[in-house]
């Protein structure tokens, strides 16, 4: 099992080009199984999630190649949906997107459970709901079995705003005869790039960035090509890694119209970023302090459905927020288990108050300390490699594949920084 192995207290300065986004590179692989024409992918981030979903990809037939480092071009000509290998689904929570377009295009699906991070339950019931909705039947007897003789447009709504669920119900209402109405649909920047790529392989999405999408079904889509967005995730913890033991860290090619509400809540702890065009600059030297409510009352960072602050930036809030002077709440709505590891970072000194699964009070500033500790997420494994970063000392962090699953090249990113990081194993 690999570890990172880092030297804290440094100083780190230069710059980063974020990565295309691992959230939206997942669905617009799965895409690529509705068509029977190529479909060139740029900007794709070569990370395990993503390599494991291309071998899923794989096992169903189609023909992965990559002309480019971050180019992945997938022909699904000829598929053969008895093949998943459910190894591989246990792997990743991806693998639920392979129901909606296999639906679509063959009518009977067969998909083992799929896996992924363990931050509390993550409920399939709403993928189920909408493709019943369009018409498919659902049964489960350690397999998840779909049918459909053909799926129609219907008007649906979802019971929550889920990213996976929506995207599954686009994928399979694209091919669907007749208009679906998506209700209460999630809008997040990587719901929004698998739309504009399902219409530039034909498709009739209207009302993109909404939670209300209109769905007008096509006889077939052809192939394209499209170009990944970058990573507001990984663009998150770099502000947040240049915040707090930073010197001057620019982030290129970072997408900064995403970042709003995640300026909007890092502001909360004294976090100052600039943005230049599609850069983001975070000056060094930041003197952190968090920004009461009015009244001086305890402010909240909490997180939300977009345009809220994303659920997997909480983990970096959490480690930013040791390192600002004041007290704040931090509210994780939508994981019961995600704030679980603040055990690790209480190990390295941070002064925190678990209240339960979903909030814990942090109160700033913290010297931390290097410690011996397992990254068990991919979101907080990052946050326990940025608080090594700014910790005393010497830190192991293991069980980095979790961390491989979602950053590409991340602790070379970091040494060219100027960060002392290490992998072993």
């Amino acid at each position: 099992m690999s570890e990172f192995i880092i030297d804290g207290g440094l100083r780190l300065k230069g710059e980063v080009r974020a990565s295309g986004n691992k959230n939206a590179t997942l669905p617009l692989i799965a895409a690529a199984l509705l068509t029977e024409e190529p479909v060139t992918l740029r900007n794709v981030p070569r990370i395990s999630d993503v390599m494991t979903l291309l071998h899923l990809v794989e096992a169903l037939g189609a023909r992965v190649d990559w002309p480019e480092p971050n180019t992945v071009r997938i022909d699904a000509k000829d598929i053969d949906v008895g093949a998943l290998d459910p190894r591989l689904c246990r792997e990743i929570r991806a693998s639920i997107l392979l129901a909606g377009p296999l639906l679509a295009r063959t009518g009977d699906v067969s998909l083992p459970p799929p896996g992924g991070d363990v931050i509390g339950r993550r409920r399939l019931d709403t993928h189920f709901l909408a493709f019943k909705g369009l018409g498919a039947t659902v049964d489960y007897d350690g397999l998840f079995r779909l049918r459909s003789a053909g799926l129609v447009g219907a008007d649906i709504m979802l019971d929550e705003a889920s990213v996976t669920a929506t995207e599954n119900a686009i994928m399979a209402a694209a091919l669907a005869k007749g208009t679906t109405v998506l209700h209460n649909a999630a809008s997040e920047p990587h719901v929004q790039d698998l739309c504009h790529c399902l219409n530039r392989m034909g498709g009739r999405i209207e009302n993109i960035g909404s939670n209300t999408l209109l769905i007008q079904g096509v006889p077939r889509l052809h192939g394209c090509e499209y170009t990944v967005g970058a990573d507001n995730i990984e663009v998150a913890s770099f502000i947040v890694l240049g915040a707090v033991c930073g010197d001057g860290v620019l982030i290129r090619d970072a997408a900064p119209r995403q970042l709003r509400m995640t300026q909007i809540s890092l502001e909360k702890l004294g976090i100052r970023f600039e943005i230049a065009g599609e850069d983001v600059f975070v000056p060094g030297g930041q003197k952190l302090e968090v920004d009461p409510d009015f009244g001086g009352s305890i402010p909240t960072i909490s997180d939300a459905p977009w345009p809220g602050y994303p659920a997997d930036a909480m983990s970096v809030a959490v480690v930013a927020a040791t390192q600002s002077n004041g007290t704040v709440l931090i509210h994780e709505k939508m994981f019961e288990s995600r704030l679980y590891f603040v055990d690790k970072l209480i190990a390295m000194g941070a002064r925190i108050v678990l209240c339960d699964p979903h909030r814990c009070v942090v109160q700033g500033v913290t010297r931390l300390r290097g410690e011996v500790v397992q990254s068990p997420d991919i979101r907080a494994g990052v946050a326990l490699v940025i608080a090594a970063l700014c910790a005393e000392g010497r830190s192991v962090i293991g069980n980095v594949g979790q961390i491989d699953r979602g950053y590409e090249r991340f602790e070379e990113k970091l040494r060219g920084l100027g960060a002392q990081i290490e992998r072993r194993g």
